[in-house]
């Protein structure tokens, strides 16, 4: 395997390749508590496992998906298409970038979907929180800014931002700005605010030395209401160094009180995903809860998230995007990569290595811009030239 050629690349490497490593291994328990996840997997999960439920062509109609076995779920299907939309454009992206790339690409993009077992659209695996996108921008040709009002609050724009935090490495406050910007298509409320805080917590990870403590500090300076009161009571429940498996329980009471969807994770509450500047989504406040607990550990970041259910391939997902960014490819164990890129027909490095030139494009525009601005604000601020006199007294 080729060494990344940078620490730029490297990162993102780690970031990309541990997003998609945790949402394939997290894949297998979603929706189940941590008591079913050990009973049927005769213990805590510790690697790739197969499916849940052996009869999962029938048991769910609405979601017959394969999950298990190394199988990416939407969460990666979404990362890949939004890096194809800054591919294309290879600058900052905006809400319209995703009415006029993401879309269409969701509808026209034929890909492997593992969890179909089938080449097809990306549109015919997403969740209906994702086909909101087509709904509302595609057919109802609404303002991209907004269209994400209305549609339920959830991690949806928040599982695929980690390439927002590569775009703008070593700038959380960028990346908080631009997903804020692009998630007004497809979210709300918290849910639109969790998606910026993960971006951010990204970017915070990509700088060069960064550490579990910087990226924390970040998001806490970053993250409003609900949010940031989620994230501050799950990173007060653990302390680093505890093991992943201990930390699941305190982790699942500390954001029981900001969690609309309840107990019974199948089961949602009158008032679950509905808008409140007092909730909070439970994947990325408990996914920095398990980079605090294991010091940032990629694996132990996708091995608690895993084992704590509920929606676990995004915890997975978000964890390992963190984790990764923090430690580099080298961080992201290498029996799962190779397993994941089998078993989903994914080159796991590809996006990493698309990001990190993206990424320095970007830079690279950034700096002219503020260089041009620079001049612009120096000239303004200079102190105005005295008028030259003529002899006598006239003005020249």
């Amino acid at each position: 395997m080729t060494s990344p050629a940078n620490l730029l690349q490297d990162k993102a490497i780690g970031a990309l390749s541990a997003a998609a490593v945790g949402d394939a291994i997290g894949g297998a328990t979603e929706g189940r508590s941590h008591t079913e996840i050990v009973q049927r997997y005769d213990g805590p999960v510790t690697g790739i496992v197969d499916y849940f439920m052996k009869d999962w062509r029938t048991a769910k109609p609405m979601s017959p998906y394969h999950k298990g076995d190394g199988h990416v779920t939407d969460d990666t299907l979404m990362t890949n298409l939004l890096i194809k939309v800054y591919a294309k454009h290879r600058r900052h992206l905006t809400a319209f970038d995703m009415a006029s790339d993401l879309v269409p690409l969701m509808m026209t993009d034929k890909t492997w979907i593992p969890e179909l077992e089938t080449e097809t659209v990306p549109i015919l695996r997403v969740f209906l929180a994702e086909k909101w996108l087509v709904t509302r921008l595609y057919y109802g040709h609404n303002d991209p800014r907004e269209a994400g009002v209305g549609n339920v609050v959830n991690c949806g724009a928040a599982m695929y931002m980690a390439p927002v935090g590569i775009a703008n490495a070593g700038d959380p406050a960028g990346a908080y700005a631009e997903a804020i910007e692009i998630t007004g298509a497809h979210q709300s409320s918290y849910g639109r605010e969790a998606a910026a805080v993960f971006a951010a917590a990204v970017a915070a990870a990509m700088a060069p030395g960064a550490t579990v403590d910087d990226v924390l500090a970040a998001v806490t300076a970053l993250a409003k209401d609900g949010t940031a009161d989620a994230i501050a009571a799950v990173l007060a429940s653990v302390e680093p160094g505890t093991d992943w498996q201990q930390a699941i329980s305190p982790l699942r009471e500390a954001i029981r009180p900001f969690d609309t969807v309840g107990e019974q994770y199948r089961t949602p509450a009158q008032d679950s995903r509905r808008p409140s500047r007092l909730k909070s989504i439970e994947e990325l406040p408990v996914a920095l809860g398990f980079l605090k607990a294991t010091n940032g550990d990629v694996a132990g970041c996708i091995l608690g998230a895993t084992n704590y259910g509920r929606d676990s391939d995004s915890i997975a997902t978000m964890g390992g995007a963190i984790a990764g960014a923090l430690g580099g490819a080298a961080a992201v164990p290498a029996e799962w990569v190779d397993a994941v890129s089998t078993g989903s027909q994914l080159d796991l490095r590809a996006g990493g290595i698309a990001m990190a030139e993206i990424a320095s494009e970007i830079h690279a525009a950034d700096k002219a811009a503020f260089a041009a601005r620079d001049n612009a604000f120096s000239a303004l601020t200079a102190p105005p030239v005295a008028a030259t006199s003529r002899p006598g007294g006239e003005p020249a």
